[in-house]
């Protein structure tokens, strides 16, 4: 279900997954070839560490979702976001062993018209955030298992980076066509 912007469909895309699967590298480069824009994670704007609060969460959950509205007006048929606030409330619960009641309310704020799951299968990359490199595994599962108790259809993205990017072109295209 797209959303209605200036008399336009705009198809809201996410770009989901564990860190250091390509997402926001993808997000971008995406984001270039179909003429539109892209949401980054925000929290990354937020917060320079995982030393991070519950109140620090709510901050994240309520910018991402601002973004997103502050970027459909400008969006070109499509917005590709790099992450949602599922994957906000899984670094909650990993990091802090919760995760805030404002969450509930935010995920539902957004229905994506398509989740792309980035896999593992690329060689993980540190930048100074990223510290789950030996857990790989286990977020990829969790992320998967949030979707899937959701009941969210997803494309799974695997393979080279190269892949990866082809996989997108020709479903993203598809969904505009």
């Amino acid at each position: 279900m797209s959303v209605r912007i200036n008399n336009q469909d705009v198809l809201l895309i996410c770009f989901y997954g564990p860190e250091s699967t390509g997402k926001s590298t993808m997000a971008k480069k995406l984001a270039a070839h179909f003429n539109t824009e892209w949401v980054p994670e925000v929290a990354r704007e937020i917060v320079e560490s995982n030393d991070f609060t519950l109140e620090d969460i709510k901050k994240i959950g309520f910018a991402q979702n601002q973004r997103i509205k502050d970027k459909l007006p400008v969006a070109n048929k499509i917005l590709i976001c790099d992450t949602d606030i599922i994957t906000t409330r899984i670094y909650s619960e990993h990091y802090l062993g919760s995760a805030p009641q404002e969450l509930d309310v935010l995920e539902k704020e957004f229905t994506f018209d398509h989740y792309f799951l980035f896999d593992i299968d690329v060689p993980w990359v540190a930048d100074g955030m990223r510290d789950l490199s030996g857990q790989r595994q286990e977020m990829m599962e969790k992320f998967r298992h949030a979707l899937e108790t959701r009941n969210i259809f997803y494309t799974l993205v695997t393979g080279s980076y190269e892949e990866r990017e082809r996989l997108l072109i020709r479903e993203i295209e598809r969904m505009i066509n």
